[in-house]
């Protein structure tokens, strides 16, 4: 391992203050992380060590110091590269030292970095910087004219040659750049112009054509909506700002004393921001808005994909996956309740061949064969006609014990085409191991998901467009966070599931695999030791998320790390009963204190997670499944009609709204201001991919293929009828009139 740089203090005390983290616990994860623990490991194992730190937060601390890392690299690269030219002050060293962020570290060391030719390179080649100087200074009583003569050059262009030199130091200024990044950013507007002469055939940028909108408060969508209209060549954008302001405050800070300088040093403000300092800037900010929309963007995905990957699992169970086709058949596979692939088939149920007695028999025996307990749908074309043809087959066989259901087939076509899905079905059809894996999202959706590359699932926007290395990181995080956060089965997880786990790499995975496909299935944690290249530091990081149901310890089936094991039993001891009756007499551990438990090593946060796995041994953390209900008369777009009430399932939340899939094969649009009756300013407040919600239908457009959707009018009760006022009794009428007549 490579060594790792130490912050300096400063910068460490800006990190706490900035996560709002202690000190203490802060310098506790950056040491484990140095050590090679993994983020998932010291969230749920080292809490006594971090004061217990969240895997939020831990995560944060990593990513902020590969950033502060990254920051003393280019800083000691800076100071090198100055020191060097022997410019380096004590002042300017102080200024480098003391800064915490890239841009202003990048704007000090800007007069000292190497560039090319420039107008005020040129005329400091002429000699001309005493008169630049001259300008800047504003106190020396020699005469301009007198001054300017001095150059062997004409004085109009002696003077014209200073100018370039003073609007070259106030560019390179770091305050002033700083200030006209800050007054960008916050005065600025983003504005957008459609190319003249390139067509938008499908409208995709038409918002866009003339559009403008402030740049502290452009959404991230917008954003990246724009930057992706310009990089197809749609689209032109820059971040507009009033000349006026950025000049006013220039001048109050660069002059000081009137004189014959002043007319001069105005040019030069005005020159300075006009050719220098506002195309420099409006390109850090234009970075910045990216970064930003980026940040935004992938945080979305990320809690997208986070809400898909811990979807409800329908659990052990065989079922038998319908991947729909029309022209070239269903595709049929059946796996077992371990996800083991039984038997496939194709039926021809639709146009041109209608044979639907012949595609009913091949279920009927498929399902009798195979004692088949679900049946997948995968949502993709025809599938709500398949799902019909199911729900009619299933009613007419009277099998009731049955359930059908549509599961999202979002990248099953990238797995089926993999090497991955090759080696595991090497003689088999693509189209049989796409629905191999429709069949298996719906047992375990976690297990199978990870199989694929997250952003082939369909949960992002404007993925393409983001910074690539950060979505991957942030990903990849997600998905090893989710796999930890719910277990492994050790002896029925794929390589690609177990290289998820906390320590593990994918070659150890594959080790893990070959070792148990030689030995037989695991028997206790302890067994890892065994495998091959398998060290005491995998182990450590890696045991206590991998499960052993029925192995030779009972706690291998819970979440207790093996370190921990010793406490467990001192706990079983102490109540005269054995870890396995412990276990399956979870009221035991209420009786216990378990403050006279503590160590050294294992506190108070240790006990409490351990009381709590030991209440619920094994427990899988998702919810339960539940299926989503289809109206049978909704099977295609034009079926929808304003004012239907549906049930949906949340495919994709985005920060203006939420899609949901109705089953006519094209997801609907419910908008940020249909989500709720309450305010909304985040849809992730409200909804989450794969939860199933009432919507309905707002409107359609057949030829744009789109479906507004309201939750907050599926939600709201129906209109009270009013009640009409009951009818005065004769004895009532009778004293009324007579009451009238009196007046």
């Amino acid at each position: 391992m490579p060594e790792l740089k130490s912050l300096p203090q400063h910068v460490l005390i800006h990190l706490a203050k900035l996560l709002n983290v202690p000190m203490k616990g802060m310098l506790a994860v950056i040491e484990l992380l140095d050590g090679g623990a993994t983020v998932p490991f010291i969230a749920r194992y080292r809490k006594e060590v971090t004061g217990n730190l969240d895997e939020v937060q831990i995560r944060d601390i990593q990513e902020k110091l590969e950033y502060f890392r990254d920051l003393e690299d280019r800083r000691e690269t800076v100071l090198s590269s100055i020191q060097e030219q022997g410019k380096l002050t004590p002042e300017l060293k102080a200024k480098i030292e003391a800064t915490l962020e890239k841009s202003e570290l990048e704007d000090l060391y800007l007069p000292y970095k190497p560039k090319r030719r420039t107008k005020a390179s040129i005329a400091r080649d002429q000699g001309l910087e005493p008169l630049a100087l001259y300008l800047w200074d504003q106190s020396d009583p020699t005469p301009l004219a007198e001054l300017a003569a001095q150059f062997g050059l004409p004085p109009v262009e002696a003077l014209e040659g200073a100018r370039h030199i003073v609007a070259e130091m106030i560019s390179e200024n770091a305050d002033f750049r700083k200030a006209m990044r800050v007054m960008m950013l916050a005065e600025g507007r983003v504005t957008s112009r459609a190319i003249e002469g390139v067509p938008d055939p499908e409208g995709k940028f038409k918002m866009y054509a003339s559009y403008s909108e402030p740049a502290a408060k452009i959404p991230s969508h917008r954003m990246l909506a724009i930057r992706r209209g310009a990089k197809e060549g749609m689209l032109t954008f820059e971040i507009e700002l009033d000349p006026a302001g950025p000049n006013t405050w220039l001048r109050s800070r660069i002059l000081r004393t009137p004189g014959p300088w002043t007319p001069h040093l105005e040019q030069a403000i005005e020159d300075s921001y006009d050719r220098l300092l506002n195309p420099s800037i409006q390109t850090e900010v234009r970075l910045e808005l990216k970064d930003r929309s980026d940040e935004e963007a992938i945080k979305v995905f990320r809690e997208n994909l986070e809400n898909l990957l811990l979807s409800p699992p329908a659990g052990r169970m065989t079922v038998l996956a319908l991947d729909p086709g029309i022209r070239t058949g269903c595709k049929i596979a059946v796996v077992d309740d371990t996800g083991k692939f039984l038997e496939h088939a194709v039926i021809y149920p639709f146009e041109p061949r209608m044979d639907v007695a012949g595609s009913r028999k091949t279920l009927a025996s498929l399902i009798a064969r195979h004692n088949v307990q679900a049946i997948a749908i995968g949502n993709g074309t025809a599938s709500r006609k398949s799902a019909s043809l199911i729900q009619d087959f299933l009613r007419d066989t009277h099998l009731d014990n049955i359930f059908s259901v549509s599961v999202s087939e979002s990248g099953a076509s990238v797995y089926s085409a993999s090497e991955m899905a090759r080696q595991e079905f090497p003689d088999l059809d693509l189209t049989v191991r796409g629905a191999i894996s429709i069949a298996r999202r719906l047992q375990d959706p976690l297990a199978e998901l990870v199989k694929v590359d997250p952003k082939s699932i369909g949960v992002g926007q404007y993925q393409h467009d983001v910074d690539q290395r950060r979505l991957k990181q942030s990903l990849e995080a997600t998905v090893e966070s989710c796999v930890n956060r719910v277990g492994v089965d050790l002896n029925t997880a794929s390589w690609a599931l177990l290289r998820y786990v906390a320590g593990i790499t994918e070659r150890t995975a594959i080790k893990i695999m070959e070792y148990r496909n030689e030995h037989g299935r695991f028997r206790s944690r302890m067994d890892l030791l065994a495998v091959p290249s398998l060290g005491a530091k995998t182990f450590e990081q890696a045991a206590g998320f991998l499960r052993i149901r029925g192995g030779d310890h009972p706690l291998d089936v819970t979440a207790v790390h093996p370190e921990s094991y010793p406490v467990v039993e001192k706990i079983a001891a102490s109540l005269g009963a054995t870890v396995a009756e412990l276990i399956a007499k979870p009221e035991l551990v209420e009786k216990v204190k378990l403050e006279g438990f503590a160590t050294e090593s294992v506190g108070m946060y240790t006990l409490g997670d351990i009381r709590e796995e030991l209440r619920k041994p094994g427990r899988d953390p998702r919810d339960k499944f539940v299926a989503p209900k289809w109206r049978d008369d909704v099977k295609e777009l034009a079926d929808l009609k304003p004012g239907m009430l549906l049930e949906g399932v949340v495919t994709n939340v985005t920060r203006f709204g939420a899609f949901v899939d109705v089953g006519v094969h094209q997801d609907g649009l419910v908008h940020m201001s249909e989500l709720s009756t309450r305010f909304v300013k985040d849809a992730s407040e409200v909804v989450k991919v794969g939860q199933i919600v009432k919507v309905q239908v707002l409107s359609t457009d057949l030829k744009a293929r789109r479906i507004a959707l309201s939750m907050k009018a599926a939600a709201a009760p129906p209109p009270r009828a009013k009640k009409a006022p009951p009818k005065p009794s004769l004895e009532d009428q009778v004293a009324a009139l007579q009451s009238r007549f009196r007046k």
